[in-house]
């Protein structure tokens, strides 16, 4: 196409690309656990834990007591709960709720740990710290978990596995009811509302368009305000499986799709060819790995990027729909582009992809 030869989309960093999803990867059971009810019951939002403890009771006879509990000790496998989370980190209305509405977590299991083959969570054992909250996670929660979603999941997706522990009164009555289920983090780690049954859902983690990324040094990402320093400005979210219904797409299939979609996207986010030219960034876009794709993923992200001369990409400020006034790349203001002739498809749509094409899976 005449427009594509004005810019190298920056698709082709492997290099970044396949550090990103190995940094996903790594960061996974970290993401898992977020929220954490620490050794003492207290509740924390700090990123170190994702076990939520059932919410505080008041004092009271033993039939209040277990009125209170009973949201979080009847509900059972494919049950939804949803609480509230106040600016320190405390759970209250800890209840049931329909897995249509908003709702923070999904329950795959229920075990009680007072029949675990030991005394080890015995009627005078302590709740259990955050190390071995992680290890009953991968002990009871993963196979159950997998079970349930008749494997269809993707552990570097928008979900993750995660246990909920009874209040630390609860323990200490003697609750030992520990259900296992999935739930979407922030980037604090703290679960987030979601609407709908984790089977059903597209699995992939994606950012929304206009939103702007942040890549650490362990290269993980972060949504960022764009007036903050960032990598990248997601200009779409592309649904890979209308594309390619028949299996899973090798890279090169979907590098192949994605690199007309995405450089139309950046155009119909900037608001033309020539103001795309006149960024000096470049499209970018992720793809699917096979196993993201068995599990559940199937949309990726068409971004704006600037790809650094000493490789990776360069640190944006602002949002380029502000025109080259309004951000800047490494600090500077983006630098000039050469003149050039008009393009012979000036007024038409040069990077739109052939309706042909986009029908065949792995064109």
């Amino acid at each position: 196409m005449t427009s594509r030869g004005f810019w190298r989309p920056a698709r082709s960093a492997t290099a970044v690309r396949t550090g990103l999803v190995a940094a996903l990867a790594a960061t996974v059971a970290v993401g898992a656990y977020g929220y954490v009810s620490n050794g003492d019951g207290s509740n924390l939002a700090n990123g170190t834990g994702t076990t939520t403890s059932a919410p505080t009771t008041g004092p009271g006879d033993d039939s209040a007591e277990d009125a209170a509990i009973a949201p979080f000790t009847t509900a059972d496998v494919g049950a939804c709960l949803t609480w509230d989370i106040d600016a320190e980190g405390e759970v209250s209305n800890f209840e049931q709720a329909s897995c249509d509405e908003p709702h923070r977590f999904e329950v795959s299991a229920r075990e009680n740990l007072g029949a675990y083959p030991s005394s080890e969570f015995g009627s005078d054992a302590p709740i259990p710290d955050l190390t071995r909250q992680a290890q009953l996670r991968e002990e009871l929660c993963h196979t159950p978990t997998i079970r349930y979603l008749d494997g269809r999941f993707d552990p570097i997706g928008r979900y993750s596995i995660a246990p909920i522990l009874p209040s630390p009164e609860a323990w200490e009555a003697g609750d030992r009811t520990m259900l296992c289920g999935l739930q979407s983090t922030d980037p604090d780690g703290v679960p987030m509302l979601t609407e709908g049954r984790v089977a059903e859902q597209d699995q992939a983690r994606v950012a929304q368009p206009g939103e702007c990324v942040f890549v650490d040094n362990s290269r993980a990402l972060r949504i960022v305000d764009c007036t903050e320093d960032h990598h990248m400005e997601t200009t779409a979210v592309v649904d890979l499986l209308p594309v390619f219904p028949d299996g899973v797409p090798s890279v090169e299939d979907q590098d192949a799709h994605l690199a007309d979609v995405c450089t139309q996207a950046a155009m119909d986010y900037l608001g033309s060819e020539e103001a795309l030219y006149q960024s000096t960034l470049q499209p970018y876009w992720g793809t699917i790995p096979q196993a993201s794709w068995i599990g559940g993923s199937h949309s990726v992200n068409c971004s704006l990027v600037h790809a650094s001369e000493s490789g990776g990409f360069s640190v944006l400020n602002g949002s380029a729909q502000a025109g080259r006034e309004g951000f800047t790349i490494d600090g500077n203001p983006p630098p000039p582009q050469p003149e050039r002739n008009p393009l012979r498809s000036e007024g038409q749509n040069p990077a739109a992809p052939a309706p042909a094409a986009e029908a065949q899976p792995g064109a």
